[in-house]
């Protein structure tokens, strides 16, 4: 050890933190410093004519310089020269001289510790040249699968008889971990080393020998990979020269990658089908029919986005915001929405799948423009997927929904799978739009088809006849609209789930039109908010006086009229800057006025009543006229009724026949016909001698209109009261409701939408079933139950003693 003309051990000398390398004696080795720590270590070093100990740190701690940071033994050695360098680095040449061990700190700036050396303990020669031969076994074993050891190392190590030397010369060679690397390094014990020694050699060796069979392999893959390559090409070639096009072996093998590619996310009869498709096609003739055909089919099916889901988190604050942004009002429909996410939102939550069957699929009911498929819209909005609307009115073959078979001319997929690759993903939001309009034909039953799609127990395996095989629509969210509910087939209905989307108040028209309408509109016909104003009364008019729906589709309608005739104003007079429009000058924007319901004139006629009925449009004021001719007690009915109405009327007769054969509706004895005779004798009659001297003609205006339902009991029983006890009716009362021939009165549909006309058509009063009024009248708008005074009745005596005046 080169140690003698230095201080004797134990001594103080300065620490060089070394990062990267950990050294060994015996080694010259150039160090490059940055660090101020290090540079001050070999200052002081050069200065005082003194050794440094260089430290490797600690794994995990590289950059730090703190006496924690390293391990606690390292090199001692001298700073053969010091060179600095153009970057501010330092380079010094650094001769390893023997191991040493820091003890503790003795100095700062730099850090000095007390350092001792590590001396070998005596050992056993034979039994170490034993163990020493063993080593030199292993590195030569090592040295055929690796290339650590170039052949004057091998020679060194062979030639070499100082144990801890050739222990360093290994270390150094095989590039330990750190942590491994001190365990050796600081061992005292010769013999426990070179042991640890040998049993490093035998883990790199087989390490080694795993990584040789590795590359091998790759070589060889590599090779085979070249090899197909080098004779693809030169097949192109060939083909080439031979006036070959291989565009279709290009075709097939892109239609091979992209299967493969979907393969992990469909079944595994679809890759089976798709599979022995594309085979049939590599197979058949590029000018045979059947290629074509198989060609047009796999185009079909690898479109479909197999494992594609829009991944957005449902989060019903986002329905919800959506929703009232969107829509004015429906605040029925709009919560029954919330209800519905909410427990799908749960379920995520709480990482449960919906349980089959245990959701119904979502139908919009109700007449048309009150928003049904916007309010879809919305939902697909909100929820970040794509939207397919497929439209159902008129669809009478069965084959637009499963799929046209194969066999046949022009096949394609259903419009369900056609809607899925055209959203691009597999959860998309689908609209079956007019769900009520499906027929039925030769060409199959329709609504079948929707049965397995729409049941939450089938449509995870439904079969498309095209793509032949199972496809997943589970995570499809299916919503339905329909006008009319009565019309859907009961197995289909049962399905459904249904959100009664009911006609529009004035006011909320009104609304809508302010806030959402009038400006859509201006935007779509290229004019500035500030161009074009409407007043409140002027749009409200135009509400009252020119549209007759539940809806707002033709309030739409009429504000466009407006939008383009304003457009024209603005480009033949350019200097004109701004078009109001006011009730005084409606009249110039519109054709004609639209009178939707009749305003009521206050007259207390006899046989005159106003009923209330509902209409695909909403509700209207229907007046029941009677008139009573001499006769035999006959009665006729006028006005394109239903069979239903028509029932209401004999009931009703019949029930006004007991009323009066009771006593209960008086009669005035001065209309009642008199034979000759009876005049001469003033014989007194009966009562119920009006209903058999009269016929009775009642009439619905207006009668190019067809009416039915079971909802003008009272009306008509109201109206043939009047007539035969010559009492006129109260003006301005309106009413509905069934009755039985019992005189009680029944429970009705459409109350909303009846009571909303008889606001418009200025009654004050309505006669509704009590039952109704328990159960529906939550659902009255507040300005319709501000002006109208709603009355619930269960006997048709009620009726009657409030419409009827006394004499």
């Amino acid at each position: 050890m080169q140690l003698d003309h230095y201080a004797s051990f134990p001594t103080e000398l300065p620490v060089i933190f070394e990062d990267g390398l950990f050294l060994y004696p015996f080694m010259i080795s150039p160090l490059f410093l940055k660090d101020d720590e290090n540079i001050a270590a070999v200052t002081y070093a050069i200065e005082h004519d003194s050794l440094v100990i260089v430290c490797p740190t600690k794994e995990g701690q590289e950059g730090e310089r703190t006496l924690e940071s390293i391990h606690d033994a390292g090199v001692i050695g001298s700073i053969m020269r010091k060179v600095s360098l153009p970057d501010g680095r330092v380079k010094v040449l650094f001769q390893g001289l023997a191991r040493g061990k820091a003890m503790e700190a003795r100095g700062e700036d730099p850090l000095r510790v007390l350092v001792d050396t590590i001396d070998p303990k005596p050992v056993n020669e034979i039994k170490m040249d034993a163990i020493l031969e063993v080593v030199r076994e292993k590195v030569r074993a090592l040295s055929q699968v690796s290339n650590f050891f170039p052949p004057d190392l091998l020679r060194t190590i062979e030639e070499t008889q100082e144990y801890n030397r050739i222990a360093d010369l290994i270390c150094s060679t095989v590039k330990l971990p750190k942590q491994r690397a001190y365990e050796m390094f600081v061992e005292a014990d010769t013999e426990q080393r070179l042991l640890l020694l040998i049993d490093y050699l035998i883990e790199e060796i087989e390490a080694s020998k795993l990584q040789r069979e590795i590359r091998t392999k790759v070589n060889t893959k590599m090779e085979q990979i070249n090899k197909e390559y080098f004779l693809k090409e030169q097949l192109k070639e060939i083909q080439q020269e031979l006036g070959v096009d291989n565009q279709r072996e290009e075709e097939i093998a892109e239609y091979r990658k992209q299967l493969e590619a979907m393969k992990e996310h469909m079944g595994e009869d679809a890759y089976k089908e798709i599979s022995k498709q594309l085979d049939r096609y590599a197979r058949l003739h590029p000018d045979s029919a059947d290629a074509g055909m198989i060609q047009g089919y796999l185009e079909w099916v690898l479109e479909i986005p197999f494992g594609k889901l829009a991944k957005k988190a449902l989060k019903i604050e986002n329905v919800e915001s959506q929703l009232d942004a969107d829509h004015f009002s429906l605040e029925k429909p709009k919560k029954r929405i919330s209800e519905f996410f909410a427990v799908k939102e749960l379920m995520e939550l709480r990482g449960k799948s919906a349980q089959k069957g245990g959701s119904a699929i979502l139908c919009f009911a109700g007449p048309p423009g009150v928003g049904k498929t916007s309010l879809a819209n919305s939902i697909a909005t909100a929820l970040k997927r794509p939207l397919v609307r497929i439209a159902l009115g008129g669809l009478e073959d069965v084959n637009e929904l499963r799929g046209h078979r194969r066999t046949y001319i022009g096949a394609m997929p259903g419009r369900v799978v056609q809607g899925i690759i055209d959203a691009k993903k597999m959860n998309p939001v689908v609209v079956l739009d007019e769900i009520d309009k499906v027929g039925m034909s030769h060409r199959g039953d329709p609504t079948a088809a929707l049965l397995e799609i729409l049941d939450p127990e089938q449509n995870s395996h439904f079969r498309d006849y095209f793509v032949n095989f199972d496809l997943d629509l589970s995570q499809v969210i299916f919503i339905a609209t329909a006008n009319d509910v009565g019309r859907i087939p009961a197995p289909l209905r049962d399905r459904m789930e249904f959100i009664g989307v009911s006609s529009y108040t004035p006011q909320e028209k009104f609304e809508i039109a302010k806030r959402y309408l009038l400006p859509q509109e201006l935007k779509k016909h290229g004019l500035k908010k500030q161009e074009v104003t409407v007043s409140a009364p002027a749009m409200k008019e135009l509400i009252h006086s020119y549209t007759r729906e539940a809806g707002v589709r033709n309030l739409r309608r009429r504000i466009a009229d407006i939008a383009r005739k304003s457009a024209k104003m603005i480009l033949e007079d350019p200097t004109l800057g701004k078009v109001s429009v006011t009730v005084k000058n409606l009249k110039e924007f519109m054709d004609k006025t639209v009178f939707e319901i009749e305003k009521t004139d206050n007259v207390n006629r006899v046989g005159v009543v106003n009923g209330l009925a509902w209409t695909a449009v909403g509700g209207d004021v229907l007046k029941i006229e009677t008139i009573r001719i001499k006769g035999k007690g006959q009665m006729q009915l006028t006005g394109s009724l239903g069979e239903v109405m028509k029932e209401s009327a004999r009931i009703a007769m019949s029930v006004v026949k007991t009323q009066i054969d009771n006593g209960k509706v008086k009669v005035d004895h001065a209309i009642i016909p008199r034979t000759f005779k009876e005049q001469e004798e003033q014989t007194t009659l009966d009562a119920s001698e009006v209903y058999k001297r009269y016929d009775l003609h009642i009439h619905v205006p207006d009668g190019a209109t067809p009416k039915d339902g079971p909802s003008a009991g009272i009306a008509m029983s109201t109206a043939i009261a009047s007539i035969l006890s010559n009492k006129p009716v109260r003006a301005g009362i309106a009413m509905t409701g069934e009755v039985s021939l019992s005189g009680n009165v029944l429970p009705i549909g459409g109350l909303k939408e009846k009571l909303i006309a008889a606001h418009k058509a200025g009654m004050h009063t309505a006669i509704i079933p009590k039952k109704n009024y328990e159960r529906d009248l939550d659902e009255i708008p507040d300005e319709v139950k501000e002006v109208v005074t709603i009355v619930p009745v269960e006997r048709i005596e009620e009726v009657l003693k409030l419409t009827l005046l006394p004499e």
